[in-house]
């Protein structure tokens, strides 16, 4: 059966198109004639060679809602995600070994590379069974769970490596760089694949039964985001994290103003917890920074936030007066290698320190990209920073 053939099956319901070749060289189909799944290689390195030989499909917003709405077919889904998966995991471990020896050898990245190898090989595991047994459908939705749990530290535990390398070793403009280019496409890759497993298990994993709030979403997506209220849920979650470390907090000033449906509600389709993660970063640097800058002073300037929504963009700008930075300083906050605040333990992270490894901005920044959004600081040195972000209000049409 070839490529052309398995994509139509699976897909024909299911969330975009299907997987294609990396390049006009690469003419193996990621199934083989007789169906019984990808010409054999040996062990991991051929595996990931093989599966690296494909690129990832790119799926839309209003894919992953039609296919969560409309079609949800578990079936489907594993049919799709069985080839889909593996190639995203091959690509990315593929980029992983062709970071420098020295970061290589880091026990925290060895750590995530042996997350991925073990996703992986459990992925591969459904090449060749059927989609119409019961319990392989429910062994898949298990192994989706188990895979995206497992992958929940591994933003911190590549920062913990890329720490250990440069405490080790220093580092030069160069390799900053590539390092740079290297975690942006990782971490990025990371939220497709992601998503890709939420998606999965929200839907068919038996927990989308839950609060009517979380009843109303298709999986993560929520059709209806409310965005002053994921806001207030971000600035009262950095609050406690800034009384507990500096017993006070700025307070918030919020205004909303609805350009394209005046009087309503400003609400758009997108992942709740995607804005969540970008305004809450946002909440704890303003916070620091008014904290510090206006520590001798015992008074706290509020927080300002405005959400405005238009025709074509939703846009959140978070302004605080707490002095800002050197315009030469601007770039360095996007950089992984980059922190204004000590090292935290990673095994402490879980408490969420209010900073950290340097990479809540960079990582905010690639959550606004995914859907064709943006995050953007502008600085005052002396005064204060504007964070703004970014939502295509037509999200609903561009490809991830």
């Amino acid at each position: 059966m070839r490529l052309a053939r398995v994509l139509r099956g699976a897909t024909s319901a299911g969330p975009g198109p299907g997987l294609r070749a990396a390049g006009p060289s690469v003419s193996r189909s990621l199934t083989s004639d007789s169906g019984s799944g990808p010409a054999p290689e040996r062990g991991v390195p051929g595996q990931v060679d093989f599966y690296a030989r494909f690129s990832p499909s790119p799926l839309s917003m209003k894919q992953f809602l039609d296919f969560g709405s409309v079609n949800a077919c578990e079936k489907t889904s594993f049919m799709f995600l069985r080839q889909e998966l593996p190639v995203r995991l091959a690509n990315i471990m593929k980029e992983i070994s062709l970071l420098p020896d020295n970061l290589l050898r880091t026990p925290s990245v060895q750590l995530v590379q042996s997350w991925y190898i073990q996703s992986l090989q459990e992925l591969l595991e459904f090449k060749d069974k059927s989609a119409e047994d019961a319990k392989t459908i429910y062994d898949f939705t298990d192994t989706v769970i188990r895979i995206r749990n497992r992958h929940n530290d591994v933003i911190p535990t590549m920062a913990e490596g890329v720490v250990e390398y440069k405490e080790s070793f220093g580092v030069d403009p160069v390799t900053s760089q590539n390092v740079q280019y290297f975690l942006d496409r990782f971490y990025m890759s990371r939220i497709s694949i992601r998503m890709l497993l939420n998606q999965h298990s929200l839907l068919f994993g038996g927990k989308g039964k839950g609060s009517l709030s979380h009843r109303k979403h298709v999986g993560s997506i929520n059709p209806n985001c409310n965005v002053v209220e994921v806001i207030k849920d971000g600035y009262e979650n950095a609050r406690r994290l800034c009384d507990l470390y500096y017993i006070n907090s700025p307070e918030l000033e919020l205004e909303e103003l609805n350009a394209k449906s005046p009087g309503q509600p400003i609400q758009v389709v997108y992942v709740p917890s995607h804005l969540y993660h970008m305004v809450f970063e946002l909440f704890k640097n303003a916070m620091r920074a008014t904290m510090e800058h206006h520590a001798d002073k015992g008074v706290y300037p509020p927080i300002q936030v405005h959400v405005t929504l238009g025709k074509e963009d939703l846009t959140v700008k978070m302004s605080d007066r707490g002095g800002g930075v050197p315009l030469r300083k601007i770039d360095r906050l996007f950089n992984y290698m980059y922190s204004t605040a000590p090292r935290p333990r990673v095994e402490t992270s879980r408490a969420v320190p209010l900073a950290g490894f340097g990479y809540g901005l960079p990582i905010s920044r690639l959550y606004a990209q995914y859907f064709q959004g943006d995050l953007k600081l502008y600085s005052l040195e002396g005064y204060g920073t504007d964070a703004v972000i970014y939502i295509k209000v037509k999200t609903i049409d561009f490809w991830t």
